[in-house]
């Protein structure tokens, strides 16, 4: 820690300036205002539940879409997560995408694309 406090020390006084790191607005605005959180009624036969962990950082995340039976298309999405600000974003954003859309397409979706669009 020492070491690190100590590089940082001389590289400011290079003139080397050190920028923070910032979330961009869209992901900051899901975070103070996720949309469609929440939960459907699990006995709900239209209703389907993804659970899912990730253990190296704590963060978990239930994920629910309620399905037409007749046309396929995701009628509404809800979420629950428990973990850091940017899966709390990352979770409200797949719920605004996945809403109106086939299950064909939804299942394209990559994690990788969440803040990318």
């Amino acid at each position: 820690m020492l070491r690190l406090l100590a590089s940082k020390r001389s590289l400011l006084s290079q003139g080397t300036k050190i920028l923070p790191r910032f979330y961009h607005e869209k992901v900051i605005d899901h975070f103070n205002n996720p949309r469609n959180v929440g939960s459907f009624d699990k006995n709900d036969p239209a209703v389907g539940t993804g659970l899912v962990g990730a253990p190296a950082c704590g963060d978990v995340m239930k994920l629910q879409i309620k399905v037409d039976d007749t046309t396929g298309e995701i009628l509404d999405a809800c979420f629950k997560t428990f973990g850091c600000g940017s899966a709390i974003a990352s979770s409200s954003v797949a719920t605004e995408w996945v809403k109106g859309k086939q299950m064909e397409e939804v299942l394209t979706i990559k994690n990788t694309l969440v803040f990318f669009r």
